[in-house]
């Protein structure tokens, strides 16, 4: 029971998180279709350091997991 309270308050945040950030980099769409979004792997790498996982990240800027952990990896960022 305690793990779907904590799920869904997770979600909840990171919605909120998620609202903030397309807010403060001027984002007008929310739809996150777009490719190559401008900043991602700088918000992905700050989330990081404040202490988010791959999946929350993930979660909060609208990408797969699998390329959060591409641009999380030093050797494969260009």
């Amino acid at each position: 029971m305690d793990e779907e309270i904590f799920a869904d308050i997770s979600a909840k945040l990171n919605v909120l998180i998620a609202l903030s950030l397309r807010q403060m980099s001027g984002e007008k769409e929310f739809t996150g279709k777009t490719r190559g979004r401008r900043g991602t792997g700088d918000i992905a790498r700050f989330l990081r350091s404040a202490g988010l996982g791959t999946k929350d990240i993930a979660a909060i800027l609208g990408v797969p997991v699998h390329s959060v952990r591409t641009l999380l990896t030093p050797g494969r960022r260009k």
